[in-house]
């Protein structure tokens, strides 16, 4: 039986491993076992911080809301319970972005979700 040196799918295993440490520094970069290493961590950060950027983006939706609504003389929670109750079927991130973007829509649907909100 012939001899099997593993040549070809050995080049093949280093060289993608050594494609994905690319802008990688020094040794993590040059040497495989380093390479590997640092390729496989970062996978780990990388699946670990798509779901992180999620969660980022959400605080940010919510302390613009809670600023824009404190403005229009409103608490966050209130609003976010009135807004349900009103009907309105905006999210998090297309409110926000009306706060920032057109600042008297958002008092508009303040307005519209305070009458719709009980009174305390």
């Amino acid at each position: 039986m012939a001899r099997a040196k593993r040549g070809f799918k050995r080049r093949k295993r280093v060289k993608k491993v050594y494609d994905a440490a690319e802008g990688f520094v020094l040794g993590r970069r040059k040497i495989f076992r380093r390479a590997d290493e640092a390729v496989r961590r970062a996978g780990k950060y990388a699946y670990k911080d798509r779901k992180r950027r999620k969660r980022t983006f959400r605080e940010l939706w919510i302390t613009r809301l809670s600023a824009a609504t404190s403005e229009n003389q409103m608490s966050y929670s209130r609003f976010i319970s009135a807004l349900g109750k009103s009907g309105i079927g905006l999210d998090r991130k297309v409110l926000s972005d009306i706060a920032i973007a057109d600042p008297r829509a958002f008092a508009a649907i303040v307005d519209q979700v305070r009458a719709a909100a009980p009174a305390h």
